[in-house]
């Protein structure tokens, strides 16, 4: 098991050999989390070196080459610590401006709720884009946040809050 400490150098390490591989330029610099400094520092990926070729192939299709990145970082440093916290892979504020976006769709999906008394369903997110928008609503008390289907048509919804709803937030 990889110590907390050197987990985040450890992460960064395999972030780059597999940028490597990929035969992307080395870099990849710590920054802090845009929204919370007292979580884990996102790895980003260092433009300077990288061609417009390299930035369309990691953020084309949305950033889906991207979101594989993290997500297998993600899953391979859980598979080798205790520490569960997520890593954000950043490039070109890619993840700052889509977070932006879900933030807007999500305080517009409450307000529609809040209007009209019915559900709303997201069209496709990844799991860490729902995610986000759960944590987003998770303290509003009117609303409930779910998941629903399976991969790859899982949904996002947003419902008004009922009785027989135990805590507020994400169930996802």
């Amino acid at each position: 098991m990889i110590e907390p400490e050197t987990e985040t150098e450890e992460a960064r390490r395999w972030l780059q050999s597999v940028l490597q591989l990929m035969g992307l330029p080395d870099g990849i610099q710590l920054t802090p989390a845009p929204n919370d400094p007292a979580s884990l520092p996102w790895l980003e990926i260092r433009e300077d070196g990288l061609t417009s070729a390299h930035k369309e192939l990691l953020l084309a299709r949305e950033g889906e080459a991207l979101d594989a990145l993290q997500f297998l970082l993600n899953t391979t440093m859980h598979l080798q610590s205790d520490h569960k916290q997520a890593y954000t892979v950043e490039l070109a504020g890619y993840r700052h401006k889509r977070h932006q976006q879900l933030s807007e769709m999500a305080w517009e999906a409450a307000a529609a709720v809040r209007s009209s008394g019915q559900e709303f369903v997201f069209g496709a997110l990844s799991a860490a884009e729902r995610r986000q928008i759960h944590m987003l609503l998770q303290e509003e008390p009117d609303l409930a946040t779910y998941s629903r289907g399976k991969e790859p048509e899982r949904r996002l919804v947003v419902r008004p809050r009922t009785d027989e709803d135990d805590t507020p937030g994400a169930d996802e």
